[in-house]
């Protein structure tokens, strides 16, 4: 068989396999969850032996040391998935949900249902954890998945895909409902993105020029972000010492994420005070700071930010610091150079916070806290399958909700149009 005609093939068995999934009862959802749980303690050992050739191959093509430890799933990783699986089981099933209902003048009785999307196709990079991850999302949804990991993860998602079906088929659901795809060529990705007919939405999930590839091949709807330019806004009306604390945790406590913090905004009012304090607490992180002039000459030392700096995700510890003289200047600044994904703001003054939260369009926007906590789990979702910046369908973390559509259900007493 052609590529092309292998990947046809494995969409058409998932559409097959989403008539029977958009029916699975919560019960017999919940039941395979624990089930896939459970086998994957009792194949802790096949598990790792798959995913060691996978580190053996890529330790031999000299992938970086971040990368392997990306790639390795230890003890912990197969515990942090079963405790992941368990935690979905208990999340309240979004499927049959009435979420409006309302009575028409001739009596008809009108209601929206949530439903499954139907095929999802999910194409991601480095780590298999997100295998198990995607697929209980989806299942719990009611929906079908077809996976596309890394060709650096190939055994681990493959090992790691026969134990999520042979849970399916114990289960007595259809284990075409999860699938991984079997090949490693690149051309398979362009071949499922042409698959319209039997996939209903793609959610690459990875590095800007992935999320690209997939965006300009796909003609199949696809939620995505590209990169999360992540900015703080301190205002001139903020605790300083919480300002120090929230800045800091946001780029610094996990700098490689696309929630980190990649922008300052800090007013003029409190700059002489702010920055050079909030700068010792950087540097003794590991920091480097590129600022605007006006920075520069608060906190002498500081490299020259320079015009490609304010729309840099650096994903890396360097952050980029502009004095502003207010806070339009600030929003003006998130419009020009953000991209949709997390904003904050650090103020005690409740209506500024108030114009914010209006003026700024990301998916997340805080006061006082974290960007960091822009995370389905962190949120209160259980899980996430990703951030979305498309602001059709589904804006910010996807969890079970935005996995599933709404439809209109109309009960009537034989009314007929007039």
């Amino acid at each position: 068989m052609t590529i092309e005609s292998i990947i046809k093939d494995i969409a058409l068995r998932a559409r097959a396999a989403s008539r029977k999934m958009a029916v699975a009862s919560t019960v017999q959802k919940n039941q395979m969850l624990h089930a896939i749980a459970q086998k994957l303690m009792t194949y802790q050992t096949k598990i790792q032996q798959e995913n060691g050739k996978d580190l053996e191959s890529a330790t031999a093509k000299g992938l970086s040391p971040a990368m392997i430890e990306r790639l390795k799933i230890s003890s912990a990783t197969i515990h942090s998935m079963v405790k992941g699986l368990k935690e979905v089981a208990e999340l309240p099933d979004p499927v049959g949900e009435t979420t409006k209902q309302w009575i028409r003048p001739n009596g008809l009785e009108v209601s929206k249902m949530r439903i499954p999307l139907g095929v999802i196709a999910m194409i991601y990079e480095s780590r298999p954890n997100v295998t198990v991850d995607a697929a209980a999302l989806c299942l719990k949804a009611g929906n079908c998945a077809i996976l596309r990991g890394g060709s650096e993860a190939f055994h681990s998602n493959m090992i790691l895909a026969s134990i999520i079906q042979e849970a399916l088929t114990e289960t007595g659901l259809e284990k075409d409902a999860v699938q991984v795809i079997p090949i490693q060529d690149r051309d398979a990705v362009t071949h499922l993105l042409r698959q319209e007919e039997s996939i209903d939405l793609v959610i690459p999930r990875g590095g800007e020029a992935l999320i690209r590839f997939v965006v300009q091949h796909s003609t199949i709807p696809v939620l995505k972000h590209y990169k999360g330019v992540c900015h703080a806004y301190v205002d001139r009306a903020a605790d300083l010492e919480l300002a120090v604390k929230v800045c800091l945790n946001s780029k610094a406590q996990r700098p490689g994420v696309c929630n980190a913090l990649e922008t300052l905004l800090v007013h003029e009012d409190i700059a002489p005070k702010f920055l050079p304090v909030m700068a010792e607490k950087f540097a003794e992180a590991g920091v480097e700071l590129r600022g605007c002039r006006a920075t520069c000459s608060t906190i002498p030392g500081v490299v020259l930010a320079q015009e490609s700096d304010w729309p840099a995700e650096y994903l890396d510890l360097i952050l980029a610091v502009k004095t502003v003289c207010s806070m339009s200047e600030a929003i003006e600044h998130i419009a020009t150079y953000g991209s949709d994904h997390t904003d904050i703001i650090i103020t005690a003054d409740m209506e500024r916070a108030d114009r914010f939260i209006k003026a700024v369009s990301s998916s997340m926007v805080a006061v006082n806290a974290s960007t960091r906590f822009n995370d389905g789990g962190e949120l209160g979702l259980g899980a996430e399958i990703g951030i979305s910046t498309s602001k059709l369908h589904a804006f910010g973390p996807m969890g079970l909700e935005e996995l599933t559509s709404t439809k209109f259900v109309v009960r009537g007493t034989g009314q007929i149009r007039l």
